[in-house]
């Protein structure tokens, strides 16, 4: 969404930021506060319409006949993929612990004396516009996916007027974010002046390269063996996968995004991996929906290490359950700009945790999204590949028998 000037203007605010940080004016400081807490705001606003809109736009879009059997593999790859994708992203956190400490007077670190039976009645709404009025980004995905599936299960008449008014509203939702993400270097500004004031107290700025290097980690791993694996076990040679969908896969890295890669990715499985036109022509859209193991890694990742880092502790429990909103948030984030981030972000301000960090993470996070597109697409191709291998071997049981 950024063009090369709006990279310049970021590096622009960096600069001036670093100064402002450095010069210690309390009038600079608290201007940096406030459009922070501007901005902050301006997240919240947009967030938790987007991830529900997300959601209910990419599953409404599915109509009854399309949950067949071909529909039902397809989305229960996705879902494994991503599970797994979040699980080794947790396991690597685990291990590198990227935490670092930010003083923080608003953040109450302790886990003590909470309720999980409590905190499961605040899942369970008992009205429509609870989870958006309390901030409950469960509880959205929740009553998302409920209303989702309830349209996806109408006949078409009656679907698609539905579906077209959520994909309206989607485009709207995108449209307001277009112009907020216009206003990304002042806000980076506001936050990395914030940031500076933190390491000129004895911030350690290395931990936050460790936590990049956990993200990375958790991708490369999820590309160069989980789904290797994944295309193996279905007796597919992943190394021919690759070398035949690296075209769509170049494509993806550089546009830094999987749908514009979507056509080339169709026309490579078709052409050269011999994929039946039904399966990759119906796969392929579908996964680009719903598929983003990438994200789900930077989704868990983040949230963990910004809310560790501001002194929140999480128990074992709590950290498995971070792997099923972070498969459920990243499924939901189908063609959203910057959708990681500003998910990321939601679930960071509906724990009352200060979005400084996230800031600082931005410049690097256009690095990542290069990254995270071509993992989408080859999890993609990955999905759609086994999706037909399985087609095809149930076809020909169906003839021998």
């Amino acid at each position: 969404m950024l063009n090369r000037r709006g990279y310049w203007m970021i590096l622009v605010a960096i600069f001036f930021a670093v100064l402002a940080g450095w010069s210690q004016q309390p009038v600079v400081l608290k201007l940096a506060e406030l459009v922070s807490e501007i901005f902050v705001r301006l997240l919240k606003l947009i967030s938790l319409p987007m991830i529900s809109l997300s959601l209910l736009a990419t599953i409404s879009s599915v109509g009854e006949n399309s949950l067949s059997q071909l529909g039902k593999r397809i989305v229960t790859y996705t879902i494994l993929t991503t599970a797994i994708a979040a699980s080794i992203a947790l396991i690597l956190y685990e291990i590198i612990k990227p935490v670092l400490l930010v003083t923080s007077e608003t953040v109450q670190a302790t886990t003590s004396n909470i309720s999980y039976f409590d905190e499961l009645l605040k899942v369970i709404p008992s009205n429509l516009l609870q989870p958006f009025l309390e901030g409950n980004v469960v509880s959205i995905m929740l009553l998302s996916l409920l209303i989702g599936f309830g349209v996806a299960k109408l006949p078409n008449e009656q679907r698609l007027p539905i579906h077209q008014l959520l994909q309206s509203l989607f485009q709207m939702m995108m449209q307001i974010t277009r112009w907020i993400v216009g206003l990304m270097p002042i806000a980076i500004w506001g936050f990395m002046t914030s940031f500076v004031i933190e390491v000129t107290q004895g911030l350690s700025y290395t931990k936050l390269g460790w936590y990049l290097t956990t993200i990375l980690s958790a991708n490369l791993i999820q590309a160069i063996v989980i789904l290797p694996l994944f295309l193996w076990w279905h007796g597919i040679s992943p190394k021919q996968a690759f070398i035949k969908m690296l075209p769509a896969l170049s494509f993806a890295f550089f546009s830094k995004s999987s749908t514009a890669a979507m056509p080339t990715a169709i026309d490579c499985a078709e052409r050269e991996m011999n994929v039946d036109s039904k399966v990759a022509r119906f796969s392929f859209p579908l996964c680009t929906s719903i598929n983003m193991n990438a994200c789900a890694a930077f989704i868990l990742i983040t949230v963990l290490f910004i809310a560790q880092s501001q002194g929140m502790a999480f128990s074992l429990t709590d950290k498995l359950t971070w792997i099923v909103i972070a498969t459920v948030a990243a499924i939901g984030n189908a063609g959203v700009p910057m959708g990681c981030f500003f998910i990321a972000s939601a679930l960071l301000s509906t724990m009352n945790l200060p979005l400084t960090l996230m800031g600082v993470i931005l410049p690097f996070y256009a690095l990542l999204d290069m990254l995270e597109s071509a993992i989408n697409i080859w999890s993609d191709s990955c999905v759609t590949l086994a999706v037909n291998q399985k087609t095809v071997a149930v076809e020909s049981e169906k003839v021998l028998a």
